[in-house]
This record gives C-alpha cells, structure tokens and sequence, in this order.
C-alpha cells in the first residue's frame, strides 16, 4: 500500500464509492463532495483550492441594507421581474462610473446570480435567428456555462485563446463568425480559469467582428476590477474596467456580487444589456414570446418564468452596496486585493518545490497575481497529477474539463487558503516533490 499523507486506505475508498471515473475529469462540486467526504472520515484538514468561493466577510454595508429591508416586511412581496428602481439606478451609475459606458437604467437587470443571466441569454439568443443555431466560448472557461448549454440543448464551439493573443485573434475569430452559425460569443475578463486579461487591441477586435457580423458578445466580469496591476477602485476616474461595450453595440455584461462584494450566498447578480440590444427587434423571437422586442421578451418571456424574479431583499443589499461604490465610501478593490497577495505568495510555493505556472504571460508581460492561477507538474497530465494530489490533502480542478488545450494543467483558487496554511501548504508540496 502507498504511503501518502492523507490514509491510502480511506482515499481510495472515498474515490470509488462516489462513483467517479476520475478525479482528474470530475466536476467543480463533485471534487467538493468527495474532499467533504475525506476530511469527514481522516479528520485532516485539506488544501482546498476547487471551489471558486469568497474567502473574505460579506460586505457590511450590503448586510444592513439587506437587514433593514427585510424589516421594511420586503419578504412578504414579490419583487418586480425588471428589478427595483434604487438597484437599476444604481447599476447604470456604476458602469458608468467604473466602465465608462452608458446603459438606461431600464436594461439593467437583476438576476439570480450570474449563473442565471448566463442561463436566461443562452436560452433567448439560440432563439435569435432560425439559422444560426451555435455558441462560440472563448476558452478557457467556466465549466458550468457548457454544462447549461447541454441542459438546454443548444449547440456551442470553442478554442483556446491562449495561442490566439493580439493580432491573431482576429482571423481565429473570424473564421467561426463567417460560417454564420454564430448568434454569440462568451468570455470572462479577468479569465477563470487562466487569469489572462484581454487588452484594449483585444476587446477591441471583439467588437469589431461582433458588429460586423451581428454576432451578440456576452462578457463575464465576475471578478469586476481584480486584475491587480491596474487600480480600476476610482468611480468616475480613468483607468476604468475594460470592456468590448467600448467598441460594439452587441453587448451583454454580467456582473457578479459573489466575488467584488462577498455576497455569494444571496445569489444576485447584474445583467446589463446595451440600450441598442434591449430595443432591437428580432422576429423569430415571436415564436416562443409575445414580443419580438429583445428586452421585454427576456424580463416577460424569460427571466420571468426562471424565477419570477430576483429576492427581494437582497436586491436593497446589493443597491446599498452599488452606492457605496458610486460616493466613494466603500473601495471596491481594497476589500478583494488580498487574493492577489496571496496568489503571489502561492504560485512562489508551488514553483519552489517543482511545479511550472501554465498561463503564465499576458502576451508580452508577467500574468497577473488574482483570485486564480494555474499550475502543472514536469511528467503528469493533468488527470493523473490531480488524481495524486488527492493523496497528499491538496484539492483544486483540471483545466481538462475548462475547454483549455494545455491537458497538464491545475486550476487553482486562492480564495479559502488562509495565511495559516502556508506553511502547511509548503510542507506538503514538498512532500509530493519527495516523493515524485
């Protein structure tokens, strides 16, 4: 029997009781479910770095705001499915304050996290036109989204930005484009789950392929000013949070509280559609909606039936937040500037004991230190080397289940790693070097 940190014996065990082919190839939340399952029956505390979870307290400004409402007796009433008037306001200010874009306060639109604005766009732009029927994700990404798409039904392709930076973007995009199957494209900047971040040339080109061809560009900001080597915290003052609404029209941004503001627990989240979307007209919409209008027939035909809207409380959380932002008396990037700090602290560790850092350069500088990063270990695939971290108390997700092409890389989170576990994180990884 191999002698490994964590009893050989129970891992195994725990591994093939739940069912999985592989850790390497398993799913965000069945690494959790299984490391729950091992610290439960060894008593050892892992390394967790899977779940891309708020390591840091909820907002305290949001939690009252949210207190107070629910004392208000918000709890017995159904909110509006557009969203409440103080939290539209209070989104359009934002973007205009931190993104330097204007959108009405009409076409923004509170969801059930991001999660469901992604949910709720994949299901009405797959409606768009009857002959373009496909997804384009600009990988790598949140493993999720694709996992909706299959839900739904709904066809999408994708390819690995990483060898495609700058100019060479613009051919690879390009040629998905002209096919005409493409009714949108989805990324995330700051990227989950390589930290890459996508330049002004870049986005730039994005939206000028999105307008060119009509194709809708849905731009995930769940980790909204936490590239660190710039300080997007200012509201009102450049530099703002990059974004493609800066070059087309053809936009939907999704802006999480879950990570920025510590509120993942409430599941609210921001859908922000351009005013030029939200009025288009798109007749094959009025075979499943009552409006061909782009914005009635997402509130009224689609976030409506998801949920008949977004909790009522938590949308007072979230405005009072916003407002903070908005008057400068809360620093949205100060309260999450720790990850950085510790993912820089971190990925010394790994490299210390032998491993490489696999997206490590935005084109031609260092990647920045955030919320993620991503390592692999000389001889492993990615598969075999997260089977084997199992055995030594470290937990994280291949980028095999990504849409990454680097099949020997690890997705790290730094989020729920407490300064405390350095040195047990170090001890460990200098075992695995031992052993390995």
């Amino acid at each position: 029997m191999k002698r490994t940190l964590i009893d050989y014996k129970i891992v195994a065990e725990k591994i093939l009781t739940s069912g999985l082919k592989s850790v390497g190839t398993a799913s965000i939340r069945e690494i959790k479910k299984l490391v729950d399952e091992i610290e439960k029956a060894t008593g050892e505390k892992f390394i967790r770095m899977e779940m891309g979870i708020p390591g840091l307290p909820s907002e305290k400004i949001g939690v009252e705001g949210q207190i107070d409402a629910l004392k208000k007796g918000v709890a017995a009433k159904y909110p509006d499915i557009q969203g409440i008037h103080e939290l539209k306001a209070g989104i359009s200010q934002f973007v205009k304050l931190f993104m330097d874009i204007e959108v009405n306060p009409e076409c923004c639109l509170p969801t059930v996290g991001s999660m469901q604005g992604s949910f709720a766009s994949f299901l009405m732009l797959s409606r768009l036109y009857h002959h373009r029927d496909t997804t384009l994700f600009i990988d790598p990404g949140f493993p999720v989204h694709k996992q909706q798409h299959r839900v739904l039904g709904r066809k999408f392709e994708s390819f690995d930005v990483y060898n495609y930076r700058g100019e060479k973007l613009r051919e690879k995009l390009e040629s998905y484009f002209k096919t005409g199957l493409i009714h949108s494209v989805l990324y995330s900047n700051p990227n989950n789950p390589s930290w890459i971040c996508f330049t002004e040339d870049e986005l730039k080109i994005i939206g000028e392929l999105a307008t060119k061809y009509n194709v809708i560009v849905m731009e995930d900001l769940a980790y909204f000013g936490m590239d660190f080597r710039k300080d997007y915290s200012k509201p009102g003052v450049p530099p703002y949070q990059p974004t493609v609404a800066h070059y087309t029209n053809n936009y939907i941004l999704f802006i999480s509280s879950s990570k920025v503001f510590s509120y993942a627990g409430e599941r609210i989240g921001m859908m922000v559609i351009s005013d030029h979307l939200y009025h288009t007209r798109f007749e094959d919409l009025l075979q499943y909606y009552p409006s061909s209008q782009f914005g009635y027939a997402m509130v009224f035909g689609t976030l409506y039936p998801l949920s008949s809207g977004t909790s009522h409380s938590a949308q007072y959380a979230l405005a009072a937040m916003l407002k903070a932002a908005i008057n400068g008396s809360f620093n949205i990037v100060e309260s999450v500037r720790a990850y950085g700090e510790k993912a820089k602290l971190m990925k010394k560790l790994f490299t210390d004991n032998g491993f490489e850092i696999v997206y490590d350069t935005d084109i031609d500088q260092p990647i920045a230190d955030g919320f993620y990063f991503t390592f692999s270990y000389p001889g492993m695939d990615a598969e075999a080397l997260l089977n084997e971290l199992v055995y030594y108390g470290i937990s994280a997700i291949s980028l095999l289940i990504t849409g990454s092409e680097r099949l020997e890389g690890i997705r790290a989170c730094t989020s729920l790693i407490q300064p405390e576990q350095f040195g047990d994180l170090e001890d460990r990884l200098k075992r695995f070097k031992a052993d390995h």
